[in-house]
């Protein structure tokens, strides 16, 4: 009876190490955000900064702020924005030399407004990240207008799966 007990406890540690599940702890899964770059009209090659920069979304009405550039600064060559997942467009106001009038309290600078349309694709990631919303086929559109400070848009990238390289060019 001695020799049965310690052998039925390593029976049943065994039985219960190896049926715990693995830890379900997410560290890859994100929807990503569409990557813009900034290029020189004249040189499409050469990146080009742009100047007192603000992005207002239209649809939330709010300035967007993140990691990838903060408001009112001289861009990065490129930045990080995200896309609405809970419907197919998304706008932007681009304002370049952002600034506020102190009598009117209104927004100065060049402001183009973005339309990014897309479809919605979802991919599972895994058990413990679920599923990522990723954005297929974007077209980006800008009224046109002679005070226009964008001068051109290419989508390069048309699938934002990953936020590795640059989605859409704006020339300016």
């Amino acid at each position: 009876m001695k020799k049965i007990i310690p052998i039925l406890l390593i029976a049943a540690t065994l039985y219960f190490v190896s049926s715990c599940e693995k830890d379900d702890i997410c560290v890859e899964g994100d929807t990503p955000l569409m990557v813009i770059g900034f290029f020189n009209i004249d040189d499409t090659t050469a990146a080009k900064r742009v100047p007192s920069i603000r992005i207002r979304s239209i649809d939330i009405d709010s300035v967007l702020s993140n990691a990838s550039f903060s408001d009112r600064s001289n861009s990065p060559d490129s930045l990080q924005v995200p896309l609405r997942s809970n419907a197919t467009t998304t706008m932007y106001q681009i304002i370049s030399n952002s600034a506020d009038d102190d009598e009117t309290d209104q927004e100065t600078g060049n402001i183009d407004t973005l339309t990014i349309s897309y479809e919605l694709g979802e991919a599972f990631i895994s058990r413990a990240c679920g599923f990522v919303v990723n954005y297929n086929n974007i077209a980006v559109t800008v009224p046109e207008s002679a005070e226009n400070w964008i001068q051109d848009i290419k989508v390069v990238q048309p699938n934002v799966e990953n936020t590795n390289n640059i989605h859409v060019k704006i020339f300016h």
